[in-house]
């Protein structure tokens, strides 16, 4: 049995307001460097993973690295686990968007599995890399527990993956900012569902 822990990376400028971040390589704020600490804290003293892998951008390269830090295990970057590229639509606000191309915001908010960002990727291109990232961890640690640190886009497609959902149902998962998700892939195949969206731990330090 491989057991995933799949976390998102701690808080960035662009979440509030929110805006498309995209590639967009932000550096973790303070508010995010503190909640890599504490989510760093929970896994460390509940498991025992025994790698992370994370995205290339530095907020997850960051929250990465402090898990490693706190559990004595090494990070590596896995360049399939990169957030959706946003095209055009990079760093512009939701407000924006929506008043400038209604009819596009609008098949976002209601029918993401049929968006391709102007100039960027689709939900189905975040599948096949991130599909590609899940199958390697698998292969490599049959057997063990291992630490995903991805993005909001990432995660979900990851999680509707591992559950078999469909991407219609995108918005039905939320992903917050330093989160955990606990997914155990049994040797045969099957999924089990731990937790998805437990940010507990930051509920006690924030």
């Amino acid at each position: 049995m491989t057991k995933i822990l799949l976390a998102r990376h701690g808080h960035v400028d662009g979440i509030r307001p929110a805006r498309f971040r995209g590639r967009a390589d932000l550096p973790l704020t303070e508010h995010g460097l503190a909640q890599a600490d504490a989510l760093a804290a929970r896994i460390a003293r509940h498991w025992k993973p025994v790698a992370v892998y994370t995205s290339p951008l530095q907020r997850c390269v960051v929250t990465g690295a402090k898990i490693a830090e706190a559990c004595g295990i090494v990070a590596s970057v896995d360049p399939g686990m990169g957030d959706i590229d946003d095209g055009q639509w990079q760093m512009r606000t939701h407000e924006e968007i929506e008043k400038e191309q209604p009819t596009a915001w609008h098949l976002w908010r209601h029918a993401p599995h049929l968006v391709r960002f102007p100039g960027g990727e689709s939900l189905q291109d975040v599948v096949a890399r991130t599909s590609n990232a899940l199958r390697t961890v698998l292969a490599r640690h049959p057997a063990d527990t291992v630490v995903l640190v991805g993005h909001d886009s990432v995660n979900r497609a990851m999680l509707l993956q591992l559950i078999d959902q469909p991407l219609s149902a995108y918005w039905r998962l939320a992903q917050d900012p330093c989160t955990l998700n606990e997914i155990e892939v049994l040797a045969g195949g099957d999924v089990r569902v731990g937790r998805i969206n437990d940010t507990s731990h930051l509920d006690r330090a924030f």
